[in-house]
């Protein structure tokens, strides 16, 4: 009997021991699915346009989590910076950006021009354009989140990156968009 009493002892100890290592990896640890990463990635506005050195919103958010500065986001700009601030309890730091805090854009591709080679449906990263092989191609302007990597692989030089004006419907705007969230212009409004 204590040899049965002494393998649940150990076995229990064993338990525990393997519980709190766990325990310790999963707070020194971001894991996936960790409510401050998901908070911080609301928070960003979802281009995934890489202009913050990694390769979209979600590794981004990730490696704020763990340390990394705040204010690497241009089409965020200084007010995803205060929203991070804020939600980090940190100080907002001027926006890292070579090219300051930039507007509102929207690819715009001059259909008379493209000759459906496909590669801006390829590099867009949250697919808003449309078209097939030989055929012309156009953007979704709801979806368009302007990262602008629709326009270095066009072979034609036929995509324009438009700034959104202000208008009725957008004009308080006060952070950057999320996904889904931009407002169809006039193209004429827009050029």
């Amino acid at each position: 009997m204590s040899l049965v009493l002494a393998a649940v002892i150990a076995l229990t100890a064993i338990c525990l021991l393997a519980g709190a290592i766990l325990g310790y990896a999963a707070v020194r640890f971001r894991v996936e699915g960790d409510p401050i990463v998901e908070q911080i990635n609301a928070l960003l506005p979802q281009t995934q346009c890489g202009q913050c050195g990694y390769p979209g919103c979600k590794p981004y958010a990730e490696a704020i989590a763990n340390g990394d500065k705040i204010n690497k986001c241009p089409p965020g700009g200084q007010a995803t910076v205060q929203a991070l601030a804020g939600l980090l309890d940190v100080d907002a730091e001027p926006l890292d950006a070579a090219g300051g805090e930039k507007p509102r854009m929207v690819a715009f591709i001059r259909e008379a021009e493209c000759i459906g080679c496909t590669k801006c449906i390829q590099a867009c990263p949250v697919d808003a354009i449309v078209g097939a092989a030989r055929q012309m191609h156009t953007v979704i302007v709801d979806e368009c989140t302007g990262c602008d990597l629709c326009v270095e692989p066009c072979p034609v030089d036929c995509i324009d990156m438009l700034e959104i004006g202000s208008n009725v419907q957008n004009w308080k705007w006060d952070r950057p968009l999320a996904p889904g969230q931009l407002i169809a212009t006039d193209r004429e409004q827009a050029a």
